[in-house]
Order: structure tokens, then sequence, then C-alpha cells
């Protein structure tokens, strides 16, 4: 008789839905954080020294002095998340330590919240939604709290993956024309489902686009691909609306040409140093002209869930000595 086989030791960074807590509890020794607090570079050391899985989530960096210190036994980095940009993958690999993430489960959520700023910005509804329960409302006005319709209008989405074409979709629904830019043009079957117009040129296609929505990965290629020279490239009216990564924009360069008038305004999700938020991107907030939401774009009950099963899917193949399914190379990024 063959002797049972060892539960992997499975340590996991912060507090996950109960039910996907449950299940990883039946399936694997595992160490849960239930303080919920992000984990710090000592006690990130200290899990990947004991675990031979180690669940992060982006607010984790798992960077190559981290990975420095793994014991033996780490073999696995199941990435709560879709973006791997928190993990060394390089380093992870130079290691033997496989990589994987939660790709797809994210998609309509992210697309629901990036349309839902669109129309947020556009319409003004963060400022009217803070006037009523602050008693500001004298009555109904021809001419007051106006915004700007987005039927006939550009958007250009810069990142045509999953989201991007889920943001299409319900863009199109709303009578938006769809532009976009992409590291790879997609199918013509594709462009023609979307009726999506490409762009091969970044900066020919802001030029010309009311609303711009960011939707591609933060990598070392894309940091600051929204640069202060493009920017300024944008229609002093245009609307740049981001739930991708904060790290895409140049933040200080966005607010600088906000307050200036040189943009319509902004719908952010992510920020380049959260939590931190630019306080100028804040006080704008303030005045209306920018939406600022707490990196909430994936965040129903649902895809929290689907994440965790993806998770525990990857975990289970990989101990069972399979590839897993959502596997992260470097080539990938």
């Amino acid at each position: 008789m063959n002797p049972p086989r060892k539960r992997p030791n499975v340590v996991v960074t912060r507090r996950l839905p109960p039910a996907v807590e449950t299940r990883m509890r039946e399936l694997f020794d595992t160490r849960l954080n239930h303080d919920d607090k992000p984990m710090g570079p000592t006690e990130l050391a200290e899990a990947v020294r004991e675990a031979d899985v180690l669940v992060p989530t982006v607010t984790d960096e798992v960077d190559a002095s981290i990975l420095a210190q793994a014991g033996p036994n780490l073999r696995l980095i199941a990435n709560f998340g879709n973006g791997v940009d928190n993990i060394d993958v390089q380093a992870a690999l130079a290691r033997g330590i496989t990589v994987t993430n939660t790709p797809g489960v994210l998609t309509e959520d992210t697309a629901d919240m990036t349309m839902a700023l669109i129309l947020a910005v556009a319409r003004r509804l963060a400022e009217g939604a803070r006037i009523v329960p602050e008693d500001e409302w004298a009555g109904w006005s021809p001419t007051w709290m106006l915004g700007r319709r987005i039927t006939g209008k550009r958007l250009g989405i810069v990142g045509m993956g999953r989201i991007g074409q889920a943001l299409a979709r319900r863009a199109r629904a709303f009578g938006l024309s769809i532009h976009y830019h992409n590291r790879r043009r997609l199918s013509s079957r594709t462009e023609e489902e979307l009726e999506a117009t490409y762009w091969d040129s970044l900066d020919q296609m802001l030029a010309r686009m009311d609303i711009v929505s960011v939707n591609c990965p933060h990598t070392p290629a894309t940091y600051h691909l929204l640069s202060a020279r493009r920017l300024k490239l944008l229609r002093p009216d245009a609307v740049v609306v981001n739930t991708a990564r904060g790290e895409i924009i140049d933040e200080t360069a966005l607010a600088r040409m906000i307050e200036a008038g040189e943009l319509g305004g902004a719908g952010l999700d992510v920020f380049e140093h959260e939590p931190s938020v630019n306080p100028r991107l804040v006080k704008l907030a303030r005045s209306g002209r920018v939406v600022l939401l707490p990196h909430m774009g994936s965040a129903t009950e649902e895809g929290r869930v689907d994440m965790g099963e993806k998770v525990i899917v990857n975990i289970k193949t990989f101990m069972d000595g399979h590839r897993p399914p959502d596997r992260v190379l470097p080539s990938m990024l």
C-alpha cells in the first residue's frame, strides 16, 4: 500500500472569500491571514521560507530579493489575480518556481466598471451624488450640472485583450465609435464583430479620441505608456479612464493638464502608488472633474469566488504532477 500523499503547505497572504478559504483548508494544509493586513517584506520572506505554495495578491511584492530567501520546498506561486506585475516571474523561473494567475474571470466585472466610469465622468455622476445628501440642491435648472453626451463619441481602447473587447461590446450599445491600439491586431472577423478601427500608431489614435480607456497590463514596456508627451496629444475636452494599472499613466502630468483645462477629466480606479493617491487628483475629485474609485473594478462576490476556484485548480493540478492551466511565463508578459 502506498503511503498517503503529503498535503502541500499553502500560505495565503490576504483574506479570501469564506467559501474559497474553506475549500483550501479541506484540500491543503493552509495558513490563512485572518487579520487581512498586507504582509511586509519580513512576513513575505517568512512565508516563502516555509511554504510549498504561496498564494499572494496584487498587494504583495514578491520580487527577486524575497524569492532569494525562498525555502527549498517552494515550488508554486499561485497568484490571486490576473496581473502578475507584483511577482518577478523571471526570478521565480530561475529558481524552478512555477507562477500561475487567474485570467478571464475578471473580464466582465472590470468592463462593467470601465463603462460605469465613462458614464460617471461624462455625466458628472459622482458630483451629483454628493450634492443631494449634502443638501446643496436648490431644484432643477436648465443650465445646471450639464455633462456631455457619449453617444456618437469616439472611444479609444489602449489594450484590446479580453477586457478591452468586453468594453467595446458595451460601448457599442451606448452608441460609441470603437477604436483601438494593441500590440497585435485583432482578426478581421473580431474587428468586424466589434465594428472596431485599428490604429498601429498610438499617438495618432490618441489625437482623435473623445474618450481613452486604458485596458492593457502593466509591464516594463507599458510603464507611463500615457506619458506627458502622449497626454498632450489628446484633445482638450477628452476624458481618460483607467481600470488597468496606475503605473501606465503619468499621474502628475494627468493632474497638471486637468488643472490647466487641457483635458476634460478622468475616471481612475487604479493609482501609481496605491493605496496612496496623488493629492492633486484628490483635489480635482472634490471639484468634480475627476472620479476616483478605490481599486474596485473587479470587486464582485462572484468574481472573487471564481478567482479563488482558479487558484485551487492551479494548485491541485500542479500538485498532481500536471501543468497548471494558468501558468505564466516571462514570454507572455
